[in-house]
């Protein structure tokens, strides 16, 4: 594969990108790694794997919802299947840890089920909301670990909306909330593993339980037996991968941003492509970073999938405003053409929602958390993620990233991904492969809209409304105006800056009104 060979610069000079206490917290080995693409093959995974529990089950999430079915073939809850699995293993303790979630959030994702589930069973089975964070700050983890043996994080929470398969079929009866209402398709990944990045993740995930309950948990014994799911096929064996966070500065802790790091570095060292998939792209920190390497004459392609736009008039104006100015920096930066940003789209062309978290950068290094691409997922929430990074001397790991990468492309193509792959090849180009093999019906592509962003939009994206980089600016609006400010005419930038803040301040008022007190809204949906 072209992504998988020496290119332009000195990769024998190369640093690696993941590095301890900057880009990430730790590398650990996982024995076996596999990617688990959509909800899916995420719960088939994770049931099989908690019906092997014999110590613990350690769930961290920004929604757990006990009414979710985890097999939407089978009746049985996710609140039941975790009460009976108690019932039947004596020595087995289960702890579910949401995200303490303000109202209006509550009226989509409510903790009643939650807090209900831990009303009636026993003391064997605790589920808890954490509200252990910076005001409007929220917990965004997705992990669960087995056992202290078997850990899955990603994009995807235990919540009503998740379920769906790679098809993300228009007339898909099993994908309905609890309640029965239908919902649109949803593209998301998780990634397992198991060796010692396992017990990595078991212990950020005691240590978030900590901080929301004051208890400390003791790490289990060794498992027995391996709690890895039998029909789960493994994509890499031995690999060496990196645990990064974002934790926000408290009273008494300090800022963690190695997934911040992680990414521009990431950017920063690609050569041949990078590969994105998010649920948001509102940083213009890092829109700068991709048009730096877009402008230059040899650097990287880089495609962009996202979902059409948000599904919430709120999640658009704070987040779909933002893309829309970063994404005409992009264009303008893009004199070679090598910038792809787009939306995948069912045969009825209903937007599918990308809610992935994905970093693919040549075949050298794959990243899948839950950190999205704005400020927030920077500085502001709490985030986890996991790398794979290749060797020079790595062609295994390597074409394995590729491979991943060009499932996850081929998917939303319509393709086979072996197809996909002998494209890339042929032509020497990801974005030439994606121009060849898009259509204009059936599962496919489709370009973002290109038109320019009015003055609201750029009033939005100026101030970052609901998307603040750290705890300190989070009700301090004023203090997200860029300096110097943006190139742009005084007049215009002083509008902007005015119409930023009566709208800021229009939605401070109906969040006080809400809630009846002082607004916990400054953040989007999950």
């Amino acid at each position: 594969m072209p992504d998988a060979t020496p290119a332009k610069r000195d990769r024998h000079a190369r640093r690696p990108v993941l590095q301890p206490g900057e880009t990430c917290w730790r590398v650990e080995r996982a024995d076996r790694l596999a990617v688990l693409i959509d909800g899916a093959a995420f719960f088939d995974a994770a049931r099989a794997a908690m019906e092997k529990a014999r110590r613990s089950i350690l769930l961290v999430g920004w929604d757990i919802d006990p009414r979710m079915r985890l097999d939407p073939d089978r009746p049985e809850p996710l609140g039941d299947f975790l009460a009976r699995l108690v019932v039947e293993r004596p020595e087995l303790r289960v702890r579910a840890l949401k995200w303490d979630m303000p109202f209006p959030i509550t009226l989509e994702h409510p903790h009643e089920p939650l807090e209900d589930l831990d009303r009636r069973t026993g003391d064997r089975l605790n589920a808890r909301l954490d509200g252990e964070l910076p005001v409007g700050a929220a917990q965004h983890q997705k992990i669960l670990v087995i056992d202290d043996a078997l850990a899955f994080c990603g994009g995807i929470d235990l919540a009503g909306d998740r379920w769906d398969t790679p098809e993300h079929r228009d007339d898909e009866p099993r994908r309905r909330w609890p309640n029965g209402e239908a919902y649109a398709p949803r593209h998301d990944v998780m990634v397992m593993v198991d060796g010692s990045a396992a017990a990595a993740l078991a212990d950020l995930a005691r240590e978030r339980w900590r901080c929301a309950t004051g208890e400390a948990l003791v790490p289990c014994p060794p498992a027995d037996p391996d709690p890895w799911p039998e029909t789960v096929a493994p994509a890499l064996t031995g690999a060496t991968v990196g645990v990064s966070r974002t934790i926000p500065e408290t009273a008494d802790h300090p800022a963690v941003r190695e997934s911040e790091a992680l990414i521009f570095a990431a950017i920063a060292a690609a050569e041949r492509t990078i590969y994105l998939e998010n649920q948001y792209f509102a940083s213009a920190r890092l829109a700068d970073a991709l048009a730096a390497r877009l402008s230059e004459p040899d650097g990287p392609e880089v495609v962009l999938i996202v979902p059409m736009e948000s599904p919430s008039w709120f999640d658009r104006m704070a987040m779909d405003t933002p893309r829309s100015v970063a994404l005409q920096g992009l264009r303008a930066a893009d004199r070679h053409g090598r910038l792809r940003a787009m939306t995948p789209v069912t045969p009825a062309g209903t937007g599918i929602v990308v809610h992935s978290k994905i970093v693919v950068v040549d075949g050298r290094l794959l990243r899948v958390g839950s950190s999205n691409l704005n400020n927030r997922s920077m500085g502001y929430d709490t985030e986890c993620d996991l790398t794979v990074e290749a060797a020079l001397e790595e062609m295994a790991v390597s074409e394995a990233i590729v491979a991943t990468r060009d499932r996850l492309l081929a998917e939303h193509l319509g393709v086979e991904p072996a197809l996909l792959s002998a494209t890339v090849k042929q032509t020497g180009s990801l974005v030439a492969a994606i121009d060849r093999l898009n259509k204009d019906e059936g599962r496919r592509l489709r370009a973002l809209p290109t038109a320019d962003p009015s003055l609201t939009e750029q009033a939005f994206a100026t101030l970052r409304i609901a998307d603040p980089d750290h705890p300190d600016e989070a009700w301090a609006v004023w203090k997200r105006v860029p300096v110097p400010p943006p190139a742009r005419p005084a007049l215009r930038a002083a509008a902007a800056v005015l119409l930023t803040a009566g709208v800021a301040m229009g939605v401070w008022g109906v969040a006080r009104g809400l809630n009846g007190a002082t607004p916990e809204t400054d953040h989007p949906e999950d």
